[in-house]
């Protein structure tokens, strides 16, 4: 159906459009192959004469540039695409059509800014998509749960955009847990508050905090799944609206669930921290980083030897300084303070307590050191290198070859 139609489908009632009118329709106008998720039919006669579809494309913040496109009309007269003042910022991520007649053809953007009949129509298009999804999450729960990982950063953007809309919005934000379970933040909250009260625990990549997630599930915690750039200043958003609540990532300190808590006496505890400070010095030395900063726990899981932390604050505002930073680079500035946490409770790093002199010790240091920043994400190249010629030496130490 072409766009110049006498009879254009946003023109029809919503009841006398088929799923295919609406489809072919959205392929046509705006050559996407791709298939809409859904779509929101305006159509309204009072207080104002407003008529318009708006489709929820998938969106991957990941890998496309986020752009939608939304037509402006004045009965059926194309005006322009994307008039911000008259479609709310947040929206610009959708495609669309909108058609209102009561609008002026020929107005300077400046004028319509100061105009309060075009900030109605504004707050009307975002109370209708805040009216949809919130809908869409009361009535049709599962079907708003398997669009919501394509379609929350779009509702997120909109939460930081608009008060209104984020207002609207508090009770439908969903997030999802390790198990792939659906919950609202309340509910996180309930069903934690035993094991670490107003505490959400999040993964931002499943890859690289693999480590992290096992621990927590080998413990019965629960984290939630925040994988996009948004989420950063969204939970941010969030701990400000809600008083006391905290958003941390798995990887930002050792939770006190993996310790072991067996008391010690004073003697026991002087010991504990001389061990401690043998070890970091014995560590930073091995790795060549005298700023290495290295704690010791006793942890339950014997066979865990090393793992790295970083702590909430300065990685958030790394993150910060790489999406802000103007001239790039700008979160070397920053960069985020990590610790190498060692367990006194495994063998190997006792054997480097005991043999802190030792011809291999050094070697085994850097091993651990190396393997903690493997399982933590990545080494840099030169290390990498190390690494593998380390292994392979290793290796043939051990089988003689």
């Amino acid at each position: 159906m072409p766009i110049n139609d006498i009879h254009p489908l946003w023109g029809k009632n919503p009841s006398e459009c088929t799923k295919e009118e609406y489809i072919d329709f959205y392929r046509k106008v705006f050559m996407d192959y791709k298939e809409p998720l859904f779509w929101i039919h305006l159509n309204m006669d009072y207080p104002f004469n407003l008529k318009g579809i708006l489709y929820f494309p998938k969106i991957n913040m990941e890998y496309e540039s986020i752009e939608g496109k939304i037509k402006l009309y004045n009965n059926q007269v194309f005006i322009a695409d994307n008039i911000k003042e008259v479609i709310p910022e947040f929206l610009m991520l959708l495609k669309g059509v909108i058609d209102c007649p009561d609008l002026p053809l020929n107005v300077s953007r400046s004028a319509l800014q100061n105009d309060g009949f075009v900030k109605k129509i504004s707050d009307y298009i975002t109370k209708k998509v805040a009216d949809k999804l919130s809908g869409m999450c009361k009535t049709e729960r599962e079907t708003y749960e398997k669009y919501w990982d394509d379609i929350n950063p779009f509702i997120k953007f909109g939460c930081l955009k608009d008060e209104k809309f984020a207002e609207k919005m508090n009770d439908y934000i969903l997030f999802k847990n390790l198990a792939g379970k659906y919950l609202t933040l309340k509910d996180c909250l309930e069903e934690n508050k035993e094991k670490h009260e107003n505490q959400v625990f999040y993964v931002t990549d499943e890859k690289e905090q693999s480590q992290y997630i096992n621990m927590f599930k080998e413990a019965g915690l629960d984290a939630v799944i925040l994988p996009h750039a948004i989420d950063a200043p969204f939970i941010s958003h969030l701990e400000q609206k809600n008083e006391g609540v905290k958003f941390l990532r798995i990887d930002a300190d050792v939770n006190d669930t993996f310790k072991d808590g067996g008391e010690l006496d004073e003697a026991a505890k002087e010991q504990e921290k001389k061990d401690a400070e043998t070890l970091a010095e014995v560590f930073k030395k091995a790795v060549g980083n005298d700023k290495l900063e290295v704690k010791v726990e006793r942890l339950k899981n014997e066979e865990l030897a090393s793992m790295i932390t970083v702590s909430e604050e300065s990685r958030r505002m790394q993150d910060m300084m790489k999406m802000y930073s103007v001239y790039g680079g700008g979160a070397d500035l920053f960069p985020a303070s990590e610790t190498l946490v060692l367990n006194a409770n495994n063998s190997l790093v006792k054997y480097v307590l005991a043999n802190k002199d030792g011809e291999k010790t050094a070697v085994l240091c850097e091993q651990l050191y190396d393997l903690a920043k493997l399982a933590h994400g990545s080494l840099s190249p030169e290390r990498m290198t190390k690494f593998i010629a380390r292994s392979s030496e290793l290796m043939k130490e051990e089988y003689g070859a």
